[in-house]
């Protein structure tokens, strides 16, 4: 469970239920560049979308194969020709992919937010995708990491303020955790969040990964804590905001089996007035981040509201 997922045998991964597409083009502006973090030591791959219009477009398909069903979602868009936004974005977005994935899964979040006026960055988490780490830490060193790629970006002159950060699953839970330590991180989207870690490990092998007993699940979750040195319910999302409470905008889908409505619904609780949350019909806990004409809306909402938490 703490080993680095971009570690795991090729043939341990199970078939996507999603698929995305988009121009690899569109990154030609925006080279991969590396931070180093730690302790423990890391190397990040990130890369920074300036803003610009990208003219980008949403297609979305949903088919049978194999007998189960499947999700395209094409992304179409150009490289910018002029650009009206580089002089004065509106603020920098620091997108966080889920567990098992890599910036590339936030790609379309990007290019739709740079057509915005914002500066994002996307960011291969700690032991995923060609960023180094032979562990990950549930959060808990990964939003260290975040701070330290803060201030990298800072001296590099790749950060604009304010700040803001858009996760998705694992990724939404580490941003959640994230402001919590960082008074330089504003605006939170959280989309699907886990508030129980076991609960979220225990429903995701259910859907991926069933021919494990639950019994060795249980077992691996109880020895968790010690292999990070932590205490057990450091590793919960929900601990965290009843101990330091910040405001987001939480994205729950209807029919996400993974990180149930009811289960956001009370991480959602812990948060502090003025937070949000929504629902999105129909939506799978793999779909939906990609449900663009139902939360580009309030994202974006969110995004250029500048009023304060409430305390």
């Amino acid at each position: 469970m703490a080993q680095a997922p971009n570690t795991y045998p090729t043939w341990l991964a199970p078939s996507a239920p999603v698929l995305i597409s988009f121009n690899e083009s569109l990154l030609a502006n925006s080279p991969e560049r590396f931070a180093e973090v730690g302790p423990p030591p890391a190397r990040l791959c990130y890369r920074v979308v300036e803003p610009a219009e990208y003219h980008l477009k949403v297609i979305s398909t949903k088919f049978v194969e194999q007998g189960k069903v499947r999700y395209q979602f094409e992304f179409r868009g150009e490289l910018p020709r002029t650009n009206t936004w580089t002089a004065a974005p509106r603020g920098t977005v620091v997108l966080l992919h889920g567990y098992g994935l890599a910036q590339f899964a936030m790609v379309p979040w990007a290019f739709q937010l740079a057509q915005e006026g914002w500066r994002c960055v996307l960011v291969d988490l700690r032991g995923h995708g060609k960023s180094t780490g032979k562990m990950i830490y549930f959060g808990i060193t990964e939003a260290r990491d975040m701070s330290q790629l803060l201030d990298v970006l800072k001296n590099r002159d790749q950060l604009s303020p304010p700040v803001a950060v858009i996760g998705d699953s694992y990724g939404a839970a580490l941003a959640l955790r994230w402001k919590t330590i960082d008074p330089r991180v504003g605006r939170v989207v959280a989309i699907a969040p886990y508030g129980v870690l076991s609960d979220a490990t225990l429903n995701i092998c259910r859907d991926y990964a069933k021919f494990l007993p639950k019994a060795l699940i249980r077992a691996g979750l109880k020895q968790l804590p010690a292999v990070l040195d932590v205490n057990a319910d450091d590793l919960d999302t929900t601990t965290v905001l009843a101990r330091h409470p910040v405001a987001a905008l939480f994205v729950a889908g209807a029919e996400d089996n993974v990180i149930p409505v009811t289960d956001l619904r009370r991480l959602y609780a812990e948060a502090l007035p003025g937070s949000e949350l929504i629902v999105v019909p129909g939506a799978t806990h793999e779909t939906l981040p990609y449900y663009f004409s139902e939360l580009v809306p309030p994202v974006l909402e969110w995004l250029n509201t500048n009023k304060p938490d409430s305390r």
